[in-house]
């Protein structure tokens, strides 16, 4: 079966996630023929949409700088960049979208800023509820969530009740967040686990045993690591979860990241050859392409003659 866009393309409605990609795609439906976006939408491999996107959303305050603005103009501006790439990734069929709101370092800013960032996050919460079940989208906190303000609390505990039986893209707000605390947590959960079953003298710890207690445990590791404003660096962000993916860094900032940006670093992300370790698939595999060492062969590595004897 497939999809007729346009007078010239034709691409087959292949299954993704068990669902036809022709009906997945939804953002197609919004774009008028000749549009930028739409031309870059097709150009996509619907096999090869990332399952889960994390994000670093850097940039609100040198946005703001720029324009002389004050730095809480930046962040009511990336609210709105947020609601347009929630949307874009569940329209698109990702499985999974993990939003760097708020590491556990930031509470070091202005205490007015913090509170500003607080009043943002219950705004968005309270606006974003209906367009998070219109497209069946789950909404979690990852983080010590805990220590936020009772509203801001209490509010987004309510979302993520209200969502829980959505069953499209689950949305992960990592907020007062660290990767380190994250490894921590999972490792003392499993100690006290032992401690309790009276197993902690035999006790040795592998690393399956901290996926699955990690905060996003469950979900697909992310496939494609995307960091606006142009810094180089992860800044304690899903260190375990992100040993695999794809770094995109782009120096666009963050209120200015759009669907454009977003659809050109997903076909970023489909140009790489994603080896896991391993060789690239065109990579001859007989012994003799390899080098392999012959027994008696001594084999010389830069200089150091190293002896099979």
């Amino acid at each position: 079966m497939v999809l007729v866009i346009g007078p010239y393309f034709v691409f087959a409605t292949t299954l993704r996630h068990g669902v036809r990609w022709g009906e997945r795609m939804k953002m197609l439906e919004a774009l008028a023929p000749g549009d930028r976006d739409r031309e870059l939408a097709l150009a996509l491999d619907p096999a090869g949409i990332p399952a889960h996107i994390a994000i670093i959303m850097d940039g609100n305050g040198r946005w703001a700088k720029r324009r002389g603005l004050p730095r809480i103009a930046g962040h009511k501006v990336g609210v709105a960049t947020v609601r347009s790439v929630v949307e874009d990734c569940a329209n698109l069929g990702v499985q999974a979208l993990t939003l760097y709101a708020f590491s556990a370092e930031n509470w070091k800013r202005p205490r007015a800023e913090i509170d500003m960032l607080w009043r943002l996050l219950r705004f968005y919460l309270r606006h974003e509820l209906e367009d998070l079940q219109r497209n069946n989208i789950r909404l979690q906190s990852i983080g010590h969530v805990e220590a936020l303000p009772e509203k801001a609390y209490e509010e987004l505990r309510a979302v993520e009740r209200a969502t829980a039986r959505n069953q499209g893209m689950r949305l992960n707000l990592a907020i007062n967040y660290s990767a380190r605390i994250e490894l921590v947590d999972a490792v003392n959960a499993i100690v006290d686990e032992a401690r309790i079953e009276g197993r902690l003298s035999d006790l040795t710890i592998d690393e399956k045993m901290i996926s699955r207690r990690l905060y996003t445990a469950g979900l697909p590791e992310p496939d494609l690591l995307i960091r606006t404003s142009g810094e180089m660096r992860i800044s304690n962000f899903l260190l375990w979860q992100i040993a695999y993916a794809e770094l995109y860094v782009t120096e666009t900032l963050w209120p200015d990241f759009n669907r454009t940006e977003l659809l050109r670093a997903i076909l970023d992300f489909q140009k790489r050859e994603r080896r896991f370790g391993g060789l690239s698939n065109a990579a001859p595999c007989d012994d003799a392409s390899r080098g392999a060492q012959q027994p008696g062969e001594d084999l010389e590595i830069a200089g150091i003659v190293v002896s099979s004897q």
